[in-house]
C-alpha cells in the first residue's frame, strides 16, 4: 500500500501543469463554499448577538382583566423569586417622536427600571443609566442611543441635554443623564429607518404620564434556556392565580430566536450546496483528466501487469492519484477561504467567525469527490489486459 501511495503521489507531479490545474479547480470550489458559509455563520453571530441585545433571550410576560392591563410590583417580586429567573423588570413602551435641537425622528421610548442593562444589552458610553432614585421621586430623565445625540449635536456626549418627547399627546422635557450603545446597531444600520431609535425613561413617569398603576409587561431573563418551556407555563399558572386575571400572555423569545436560528442555517446550507455544485464540476474534470492520464500510461500498465502487479495495485496507484489532487485542492482551498474571510472581517471590523465543522465537511467531501470520480479510471486502467496494453502506441 506504501508503495501505491508512493508511486501514485509520483504520477501525479509527471504533468506539473494539469496537476496544478486540477488541484485549481478544487481548491477554488472548497473556497468558495468556506466562504459562504462563513458569511452565513457571521450573520448568524451577528443577528444572534443583536437579538440578544434587544432582550430577546427571555420571555415577555403581559396580563389583563376586561382589557386593563394587571401587571404591578408584586408581580414583579414575584417573577424575580422563581429559581430558574435570573432577572426580571417592568416594562413599558410607546412609539412615539422625540424633538433634539429643533431635529424630530421617530423613536421606541421604554419605561423601565435599574435592571435595564441586565435584561437588554446597554453599553454605556457617558454618563449612567436610569437608577432606584430615579424611578422612587419620578425624575423626569432619560437615557438615550448614540444615534440620538448624533443626529441632533453631532457628537455623542450631551449628558445635561434636554430632549423633548411627545407622551400622552404631549410635549414632555427629560434632562439626558446617559447616553448608550445599544444592542441593535447592527439592525439599525442594516433597515434603516424601520428599527426607530430608543429613549429609556423610569417608569414611573411614563405610570404617571398615563395615570396607570400597572406595567404593560414584565420581561424575564431566564438562568437557562432549557428551561424556558416549564418557567413560561409556570408563570401563567401563578399570574393567572394571583391577579384573576382573564388573559395572561408569556411569550417565549427563545423559541422565536431558536426558530430564526433554523431558517438561518437551512439558508446557509442552501446556499453551501449551491456552491458545493462547482465540486462536482471540478470531480469531472478529475474524471477527464485521469482517463488521459490512463491512455498516456496504457504501455507502463502493460508492462507492470506482465512482471506481475495486480489489479488491486494498479486501482490503487489511479485512486491515491486521485485522492490526492482532491486533497491538497481541498486544502489550499480550506486555507484560502479562511484567510480571505478573516481578513474580510477584520477590515470591516467584525468579529471572524468559521464554521469548523461545515469547513471540515467541506474538505472530506472534496476527498470523497476525488475517490468517486476517480474509480472509473482505476477500474479503466487496472482491468487492461497485458497483451492489448503493450501493443498500445
Amino acid at each position: 500500500m506504501l508503495d501505491s501511495l508512493i508511486k501514485g503521489i509520483r504520477c501525479l507531479f509527471s504533468n506539473k501543469l494539469r496537476a496544478s490545474l486540477t488541484i485549481l479547480g478544487i481548491a477554488v470550489g472548497v473556497m468558495s463554499i468556506v466562504i459562504v458559509t462563513t458569511i452565513g455563520e457571521i450573520g448568524r453571530t451577528q443577528i444572534n448577538s443583536e437579538l440578544t441585545g434587544m432582550g430577546m433571550d427571555s420571555l415577555v410576560v403581559s396580563a389583563s382583566v376586561n382589557g386593563i392591563t394587571v401587571l404591578d410590583k408584586d408581580d414583579l417580586d414575584t417573577i424575580k423569586s422563581i429559581d430558574s429567573v435570573e432577572n426580571a423588570m417592568p416594562l413599558m413602551n410607546m412609539i412615539t417622536s422625540s424633538t433634539v435641537r429643533e431635529k424630530s425622528s421617530a423613536c421606541m421610548v421604554w419605561g423601565v427600571n435599574e435592571d435595564a442593562d441586565n435584561v437588554i444589552d446597554l453599553q454605556v458610553l457617558h454618563g449612567r443609566l436610569i437608577n432606584k432614585g430615579d424611578i422612587a421621586s419620578g425624575s423626569k430623565v432619560c437615557v438615550i442611543d448614540e444615534t440620538v445625540a448624533l443626529s441632533g449635536y453631532k457628537r455623542s456626549n450631551i449628558v445635561g441635554k434636554k430632549i423633548s418627547v411627545v407622551l400622552n399627546g404631549k410635549a414632555e422635557e427629560f434632562e439626558v443623564v446617559g447616553v448608550v450603545k445599544n444592542g441593535v446597531n447592527l439592525l439599525q444600520n442594516m433597515l434603516g429607518d424601520i428599527i426607530p431609535d430608543f429613549v429609556y425613561i423610569p417608569y414611573s413617569v411614563m405610570q404617571d404620564i398615563y395615570s396607570k398603576n400597572s406595567f404593560d409587561q414584565i420581561t424575564v431573563k431566564l438562568n437557562s434556556a432549557e428551561s424556558s418551556e416549564k418557567t413560561a407555563s409556570y408563570i401563567k399558572r401563578l399570574i393567572s392565580a394571583e391577579d384573576k386575571a382573564d388573559t395572561v400572555s408569556v411569550e417565549n423569545l427563545l423559541k422565536q430566536k431558536e426558530r430564526m436560528n433554523s431558517i438561518m442555517n437551512i439558508a446557509s446550507a442552501a446556499l453551501a450546496a449551491i456552491a458545493g455544485i462547482s465540486l462536482i464540476v471540478s470531480g469531472i474534470s478529475i474524471m477527464t483528466v485521469m482517463l488521459v492520464s490512463v491512455n498516456e500510461r496504457t504501455r507502463e500498465i502493460g508492462i507492470k501487469k506482465s512482471i506481475g502487479a495486480k489489479n488491486k495495485t494498479i486501482m490503487a496507484e489511479f485512486l491515491i492519484e486521485s485522492v490526492m489532487i482532491t486533497f491538497i485542492g481541498g486544502i489550499l482551498g480550506f486555507l484560502a477561504g479562511a484567510a480571505i474571510s478573516v481578513i474580510s472581517c477584520l477590515a470591516i471590523g467584525i468579529k471572524p467567525v468559521l464554521n469548523i465543522p461545515m469547513c471540515i465537511a467541506v474538505l472530506i467531501f472534496s476527498i470523497i469527490t476525488g475517490a468517486v470520480f476517480g474509480v472509473y479510471p482505476a477500474y479503466k486502467a487496472a482491468s487492461m489486459k497485458p497483451v492489448d496494453a503493450l501493443r498500445y502506441e
